[in-house]
């Protein structure tokens, strides 16, 4: 075994702070590797094998960058005392400077460093290695780690809270507040107070509500799109989730970065009782007051609640009661913004936007009137969705022309 791989075998059980890294399959791997008996030729090449195959499984090739990803993203205790404003003792930056400089050394880590071991003349599986200053780059991570944050929130930036746990989204919306047409005053309304939650100024609570289609959902995740860059993060629960908000709100409070808890399409039957939390959390109570969440919500109903007029009936006395602080939860939102459905020219209007921006090379007045043909005929009526919809279709009509 040569010198180098030697010297850092010695020190992979050293790590404290980084400990965590090792439950990373490619980062496991490689330890193994660097402790394999290149004596036993046939487990140090499958040790070997082992880590190539992790890291390749893991979406990239360059053993540098994975690294720094895992390195960069990992939540340890020295982050999260940071993240807190509690500097870290003298000795514990010390062992942070000595572990990111091994992790430096094995992100130089050639193939040929082991290869020169094995008794081979076959194919061997390598990796690349690209230039990286971890010690540097997780410096600036630290100094910013308001606009970067740490942990799973460091790498992602849309999440779902399952089994009790806030878990990254796999294939996130990518919606850009670019691709949004008509809208301006309820989408800048909206905008203007997510700015004020990225900034650190006080932000309101908000209720999105109206027709569907109306493009509230893709207002919300658009936003988080423009500004993940500045530390803005989304959780989406669901309605059956509303009573884990407080425990969502404790997990979050002490975290540098601004999240949005998000409700999508939010109504209420009456005789529910699960609103108690969010009533709760829009109120201020103690134990769900954080300045840096916020709740957007969206809806169909203005008034969250779905009332039949066998509601108004029955011999409960407290019914009355019970419907109107149901009624009342949505004036509790400090921020209300309506997306009503859009009439014809700014139906059309938005149709026209749209074909443009794809590069749809038709007279306004065709597209006005083939919008408002499938407005019709699609049963849809006029919406966002539907100008997306017939821009699609048309998008689709086109390719299969011009291939004919």
């Amino acid at each position: 075994m040569n010198s180098k791989i030697s010297a850092l075998c010695k020190k992979r059980d050293l790590l404290v702070i980084f400990r965590g890294l090792a439950q990373d399959e490619a980062f496991r791997r490689l330890m193994v590797l660097l402790g394999s008996d290149c004596e036993d030729q046939a487990n140090f090449i499958a040790d070997y094998a082992d880590f190539v195959s992790a890291l390749y499984e893991s979406g990239t090739v360059d053993i540098t960058e994975h690294l720094l990803r895992i390195t960069l993203e990992d939540e340890n205790f020295f982050i999260v005392k940071t993240a807190k404003d509690k500097k870290p003792p003298l000795l514990v930056q010390e062992c942070l400077l000595h572990e990111l400089q091994f992790i430096q050394e094995l992100s130089e880590l050639t193939p040929d460093d082991f290869i020169e071991d094995m008794d081979y003349d076959g194919y061997i599986p390598r990796w690349e290695n690209s230039p990286a200053d971890i010690i540097g780059s997780y410096m600036e991570r630290v100094r910013l780690i308001g606009q970067y944050g740490y942990g799973k929130y460091a790498g992602n930036s849309m999440f779902i809270f399952r089994d009790g746990s806030i878990v990254p989204v796999r294939y996130p919306d990518e919606q850009k507040l670019s691709e949004l047409y008509g809208y301006e005053t309820q989408r800048k309304a909206v905008m203007d107070n997510t700015l004020a939650l990225v900034e650190g100024r006080p932000a309101l609570n908000a209720l999105l509500y109206g027709d569907a289609g109306t493009g509230k959902s893709s207002t919300v995740k658009a936003l988080v799109n423009e500004y993940s860059g500045q530390g803005l993060r989304l959780i989406e629960i669901t309605k059956d989730q509303l009573r884990d908000i407080p425990a969502i709100i404790d997990e979050i409070s002490g975290n540098p970065l601004k999240f949005i808890i998000f409700i999508d399409d939010l109504s209420f039957t009456s005789g529910e009782d699960c609103f108690g939390a969010l009533k709760a959390t829009l109120e201020g109570s103690v134990s769900a007051r954080a300045r840096n969440t916020v709740i957007y919500a969206t809806s169909n109903r203005r008034h969250l609640v779905r009332e039949s007029f066998s509601d108004r009936e029955g011999d409960d006395i407290h019914r009355n009661d019970t419907m109107q602080e149901t009624l009342s939860l949505s004036a509790r939102f400090g921020l209300r913004v309506n997306f009503s459905r859009p009439d014809k020219k700014a139906y059309t209007a938005i149709a026209a936007e749209l074909a443009r921006s794809h590069g749809i090379d038709l007279p306004e007045e065709e597209i006005v009137l083939k919008a408002e043909q499938f407005a019709i005929s699609s049963g849809n009526g006029r919406s966002p969705r539907t100008a997306k919809q017939f821009v699609d279709q048309l998008r689709s009509d086109m390719e299969l022309s011009a291939k004919g």
